[in-house]
């Protein structure tokens, strides 16, 4: 089958389709499936794929902005492999309750992503870019981890900075000197999380679960919202014995 620009199609099986330097502009796919696809050059901009499957695919060099996923299935359960998305833009693409476990995500454009109710476990985020120059002395960072199973994903080096990752998991997921300075961390889990070297100034972690965050292995914590009843498990994990009045 031929896809078009702006074209609707649904239940479809399109491994065998040609999407490589294809512009499909505003396409609408439900219920379709994919394999083992290569996604070259495509242009999917505005883009909208509801209850879709994508195993084992990848997507390189590819225009997703402001396209939307929902309920869409990226991972492969036999090989326990991700998606593959590698050099593409992601500005301002949606995805909801889609599950990218274990999806690769490098060297990609993501100003302005949201991810809602979303499994990214182990998924890897490497020079992930979620900042946009807005002017020689001003970058906008942009991007929304909202209510997702973030448990063993990689944002090690991430600039997120000022984003809302609110009731999130991070869960033994790997912050190393991710810059996570003003950001929303109220109410996520982020037992055992790799936090050496990480800014965490200003952000907000009221609600978390923050037993075993170091504060002294962080780069900077200055201005950092916690509640009362956090206190002893962050004053524990700098080594202080805490006792009762």
């Amino acid at each position: 089958m031929e896809l078009e620009t702006g074209g609707a199609y649904a239940d479809l099986h399109l491994s065998e389709a040609d999407f490589a330097e294809r512009d499909l502009a505003d396409l609408k796919l439900t219920g379709c499936s994919l394999a083992d696809a290569q996604l070259s050059a495509v242009l999917l901009q505005g883009a909208r794929f509801t209850d879709c499957r994508f195993t084992r695919c990848r997507f390189a060099h590819a225009d997703l902005r402001e396209a939307t996923f929902v309920r869409c299935n990226f991972a492969d359960p036999d090989s326990h492999s991700g998606v593959e998305i590698a050099f593409s833009q992601l500005d301002q693409a949606s995805f909801e309750a889609c599950d990218l476990s274990f999806a690769d995500i490098s060297r990609s454009s993501l100003w302005s992503v949201a991810f809602k109710d979303t499994n990214l476990r182990g998924a890897r985020f490497h020079r992930a870019d979620f900042a946009r120059a807005l002017s020689p002395r001003t970058i906008h960072t942009a991007a929304a981890f909202l209510r997702c199973n973030l448990e063993l994903a990689d944002l090690s080096e991430a600039a997120l900075k000022g984003c809302d990752l609110s009731g999130s998991s991070l869960r033994e997921a790997d912050l190393t000197e991710a810059d996570l300075s003003g950001a929303d961390l109220s109410g996520c889990d982020l037992f055992q999380a790799l936090t050496a070297g990480a800014r965490l100034a200003g952000a907000d972690l009221r609600g978390a679960e923050v037993s075993g965050l170091d504060l002294t292995a962080l780069a900077s914590r200055d201005g950092m919202k916690v509640t009362l009843g956090q206190q002893q498990a962050l004053l524990t994990a700098m080594g202080l014995n805490v006792y009762a009045d």
